[in-house]
């Protein structure tokens, strides 16, 4: 029989994180797209644990989101300003401008994530036109991922609990809402990491492994695993962190 789990945020229930969250309204709706996989096999995902943190968040899980109810619900609901937190050319840049009044109208911002690795988190996008449509927005200068756990693709990746919190920081800023508990989101970030890697240094106490070693060459070293040209993730004229996992 396995462990008791926390059905809200997917741990043990020895190690649930709940009881340490204080959920924080915020003005802006954040909706978290989750990919299937990100659910299932990553254990150091941080986006369940972001909604935790924002009272005014939602996840809803897939690949496709032009025929998902709830998702397409809240992109034609009159009093939303719906954006997307995606890197691109013709991203507005919450660090250094805002948002036309105009636009926004009085309405409510209301922020989509891709939740996912980033190789999973374009064939989002691109499964998605209804999302590629909607404004999008970025931000820059932000400091560099303090994952520790995980290596990001390339400077500027972030993960989305990361992603979340200078999101919010320049909301802030921008007069746009209002970051009550900065502290909170990047508290969790390190104590949810700090765990992870005393599992991993007991784990090789007792001589576990997680992964097949490579094969080794002649000279003992292991041989390098081949794989394709990665692509970039940000535009070369633009260098916008966005989230992942």
């Amino acid at each position: 029989m396995g462990r008791p789990m926390c059905y809200r945020c997917f741990w043990p229930q020895a190690l649930c994180w709940c009881g340490s969250i204080v959920p924080m309204p915020t003005r802006t709706r954040f909706v978290f797209l989750m990919h299937p996989e990100e659910f299932k096999h990553t254990k150091a995902a941080t986006g369940r644990l972001t909604h935790l943190c924002l009272a005014d968040s939602v996840i809803h899980m897939g690949i496709e989101f032009d025929a998902h109810e709830a998702v397409q619900a809240l992109i034609r609901d009159p009093a939303n300003y719906p954006v997307v937190l995606y890197p691109a050319r013709d991203a507005v840049d919450l660090s250094r401008t805002e948002l036309p009044a105009p636009d926004l109208g009085g309405r409510r911002l209301t922020v989509f994530l891709l939740d996912a690795t980033w190789r999973l988190a374009r064939r989002m996008w691109k499964a998605s036109p209804s999302l590629q449509q909607l404004p999008k927005v970025m931000f820059s200068g932000a400091a560099p991922s303090r994952y520790v756990i995980k290596t990001q693709p390339e400077p500027g990746c972030l993960s989305t609990l990361e992603a979340t919190h200078e999101l919010l920081l320049a909301l802030d800023r921008r007069g746009l809402d209002r970051y009550a508990r900065p502290e909170q989101l990047l508290d969790l970030f390190r104590r949810m990491q700090d765990l992870q890697l005393r599992f991993a240094e007991e784990s090789h106490r007792l001589g576990r492994r997680r992964h097949t070693p490579r094969p080794k060459r002649a000279d003992g070293v292991a041989a390098p695993v081949p794989g394709p040209k990665r692509r970039r993730i940000f535009p070369r004229a633009a260098s916008a962190p966005a989230g992942e996992g």
